[in-house]
Parts: C-alpha cells; sequence; structure tokens
C-alpha cells in the first residue's frame, strides 16, 4: 500500500492564496470559484488544498502542515526569488512572510512561510536522526540564545524571543562571550525587524557589527555574520 497525506487549508478568498503559490513555483491542478471555493496547488511531490471560508480571519489561524525535503536550501532559495519577482521584496512581516533558514535544535534545518490565508507552511530537512528536542544549554546566554531561536522561529512568538534576550543582556553581574553576544545581537535585530521596529533593529545590527571577534571566533560565526550583512542590506 502507498498512502499519503494531503493537507486541506483554509483561507479567506482563493485566488490571492494561488497567486502566492505560483509565485514560489506551484501549478494549480484545479481550481473551483463556485458553489464552494476550493483549489489544488502541486510542486514536484508538494500538493497542498485550500478551500474558501467566509469570515475567516487569517490573522488570527492556527492553520499549519509540515513539508519534509532533502533540499531544502535549494527550496528556500527558489521560494526567496520567487516571492521578490512577484512583491518586489521578499516579505518577512505581515501576511504572506517567509522567515529565515535555520539549524533548529531539533535536528532539522528548516524555514517557515505563511501564504495569504494564514496558513503556516514549515519546511524543513532533517539533519539528525534524533528529532526531539535538545536539552537547553547551561549558562544564561547560551540558553536565552537556544530559548529565544525556539521562540522565533519554530514558534513564531517574535515577541517573546524579544523579551528572552533583552532580559538577558540587562544583566549586570555576567557577560556574555563575544560569539554569544554577536549572535544574540543578531537574532534580536532580526526579530525587531520582522515585528517592524526598525529603530531597535538597526541599533542591534550595528552593536552586533561592533563587537570585537578574535580570528577563531569569527570563524565559527561565519554564518552568523552573513545572516547580519544580509540584515543589513534589507534595512537599507
Amino acid at each position: 500500500m502507498a498512502e499519503r497525506t494531503i493537507p486541506l487549508l483554509p483561507c479567506r478568498t482563493i485566488q490571492p492564496v494561488i497567486d502566492f503559490y505560483t509565485a514560489l513555483g506551484f501549478e494549480v491542478t484545479f481550481l473551483q470559484k463556485s458553489p464552494n471555493p476550493c483549489a489544488v496547488v502541486q510542486r514536484g511531490d508538494i500538493e497542498l488544498q485550500f478551500f474558501g471560508m467566509k469570515g475567516y480571519e487569517p490573522r488570527a489561524s492556527y492553520s499549519t502542515c509540515y513539508v519534509v525535503t532533502d533540499d531544502v536550501d535549494g527550496l528556500y532559495g527558489a521560494f526567496r526569488a520567487g516571492l521578490e519577482t512577484a512583491y518586489g521584496k521578499v516579505p518577512s512581516r505581515g501576511l504572506p512572510r517567509i522567515g529565515p533558514l535555520k539549524d533548529m535544535s531539533y535536528g532539522v534545518r528548516q524555514f517557515l512561510m505563511t501564504d495569504p490565508g494564514g496558513n503556516c507552511v514549515r519546511v524543513g530537512q532533517p539533519t539528525s536522526e534524533d528529532q526531539h528536542h535538545r536539552p537547553a544549554p547551561e549558562g544564561a546566554f547560551a540558553r536565552a540564545l537556544h530559548d529565544a531561536t525556539l521562540f522565533a522561529d519554530s514558534k513564531e512568538d517574535l515577541a517573546g524571543a524579544a523579551k528572552i534576550i533583552d532580559r538577558v543582556l540587562g544583566l549586570r553581574d555576567e557577560h556574555p562571550t563575544p560569539v554569544q553576544l554577536v549572535r544574540l545581537l543578531i537574532l534580536r535585530g532580526e526579530v525587531a525587524g520582522r515585528l517592524g521596529d526598525e529603530t531597535t533593529a538597526v541599533s542591534a545590527l550595528r552593536r552586533a557589527a561592533a563587537v570585537q571577534l578574535a580570528d577563531g571566533d569569527r570563524a565559527s560565526v561565519r554564518e552568523d555574520l552573513a545572516r547580519l550583512q544580509e540584515l543589513v542590506a534589507q534595512l537599507g
């Protein structure tokens, strides 16, 4: 037997959702506008189905599904390029939006995107056979980075992530290592940008860029520094 699961996701109106997924490279394989609006989109082996609901509020949606792939970096690059072409930019807040690509602490490299219907589609690639949540690391700053990353990029609780970082950076009797400080400030700037708080985003990213790093430390945060440059460019 060869079973498969196809998500059926709600939306207020069908057309904006179709436009979003065609920008990502999906093909519309079925469309019905009345009496019950519904549509099917497909890209390779990824198939998603949608149905219209009167009075549905996309911003209050909890609807989600998970797409497992063996090329998350390739999909992320293709989706970002498609969105930039369709919308003139890569949307990082509001509806629709796409989040950053991250290596999560539970053995998955993933990103989250939310369509105009408020449906959160998680796209991930396993990086470990063990996809259980790892124990939080010891130390206030390592734990804060661990927790804030989960809040921002798994739970999408951006305000919660900001509070965690602000609290730990406000400690007076403990100090982070330069690597921890850079990573916390970059994440804080990223979260602020996704919240629309440009002032805080610029401040955090400038502080991150000013941190003095030894050569060995700089090598260990190479990906973080590349993300810093990307965020600075987005803010102009």
